[in-house]
């Protein structure tokens, strides 16, 4: 069977989260309450039956990956193109914080997909790199099956969505965005991904 169907995952909560400070790709580490959303997911991501994890090499899509992974007996692989987004030196901090220092632009990063923060990259950036694990998913024919789940984070889940729908890069924005460990479920259909979930997760 080949490439059919693509779950992506965000990972659960971390300490940045439960903080509101600004990851990028500071490796920060699950919460218990992170750990937990993983493990209540488990049940309903198994339904999709996915042949292969592949998840992003910062630790939290690693530990969150890794406990489906394990439960379900699903092979995993890591790959770091799918990282989040590089916040580059809003790294680490709060939205106060980097409102204070760049007043305005936090605002126009929200708005306009091909700004990067000062020293990190544009969505549309991230999409690139995300779509290049997908295209090699698809060149692998048979060998990664008809269902694969992509354990990773927000931004990257929001920009891939867009780009794999076709959507102009200036109604991205208009994508809400995605809770810790919730899920955007797509399908190939005629060579077209269209969207069927967006957001969903379990709530407990």
């Amino acid at each position: 069977m080949t490439l059919r169907r693509l779950v992506l995952w965000r990972h659960g909560e971390t300490d940045y989260n439960a903080t509101k400070r600004m990851q990028g790709h500071i490796d920060s580490s699950l919460t218990p309450v992170g750990w937990n959303q993983a493990r209540f997911a488990v049940p309903a991501l198994a339904r999709f039956d996915p042949a292969l994890v592949i998840a992003s090499d910062l630790k939290r899509a690693t530990d969150t990956a890794t406990v489906f992974a394990e439960s379900a007996g699903v092979p995993l692989r890591i790959d770091k193109r799918l990282r989040e987004t590089h916040l580059g030196e809003w790294q680490g901090l709060t939205g106060a914080e980097v409102d204070e220092g760049w007043p305005g632009d936090r605002a126009r990063w929200r708005r306009d997909e091909t700004w990067a923060p000062p020293g990190g990259e544009a969505r549309v950036e991230v999409a690139e790199r995300a779509c290049a694990v997908v295209e090699d998913l698809r060149q692998a024919g048979e060998d990664c099956g008809e269902t694969v789940l992509l354990a990773t984070h927000g931004g990257l889940i929001i920009a891939l969505t867009a780009r794999l729908m076709g959507l102009p890069v200036e109604v991205w924005p208009s994508l809400g965005g995605v809770g810790n460990c919730h899920w955007v479920e797509l399908a190939l259909r005629d060579d077209d991904w269209r969207l069927h979930v967006y957001n969903a997760g379990m709530t407990g």
